[in-house]
């Protein structure tokens, strides 16, 4: 396990953690490295966000008077499906692959219905 190469500036605990987690596990090419650095930027976001909705009722009050969902919360719901995007542009390896691959949402939904088939055993027809 190698140290690799230090985490960038302004990174926060999470981010620090997932950057060095990565790199010391991982050889990174430069692209790699760049969806890394946003990674983790938008993890410490999230936990940003997640500190201030927290200091927040999660419904406020609209321009008329209205209650209405904290921006906030959509705001982490970005933020949150951002950093699933990068998760899966930066293709790391699952445990006990020799290599990452990216996985379309079309192949994940294939294999989910495959493997929810098999769990549910054979399906009996009835010809009458």
């Amino acid at each position: 396990m190698s140290i690799g190469p230090r985490p960038p500036a302004g990174l926060q605990i999470r981010g620090k953690a997932l950057w060095r987690d990565v790199v010391s596990t991982y050889v990174l090419d430069p692209a790699e490295l760049a969806l890394l650095v946003e990674l983790c930027c938008t993890v410490d976001e999230i936990d940003r966000l997640t500190c201030a909705l927290s200091a927040q009722e999660m419904v406020v009050t609209g321009s008329t008077g209205q209650p209405k969902a904290n921006p906030l919360l959509a705001e982490l719901r970005e933020h949150r499906k951002v950093s699933e995007r990068l998760a899966a542009a930066l293709a790391l390896p699952i445990p006990g692959e020799s290599a990452g691959r990216r996985r379309s949402r079309q192949a994940k939904s294939a294999a989910q219905t495959r493997w929810n088939r098999a769990k549910s055993g054979p399906k009996l027809v009835d010809n009458r």
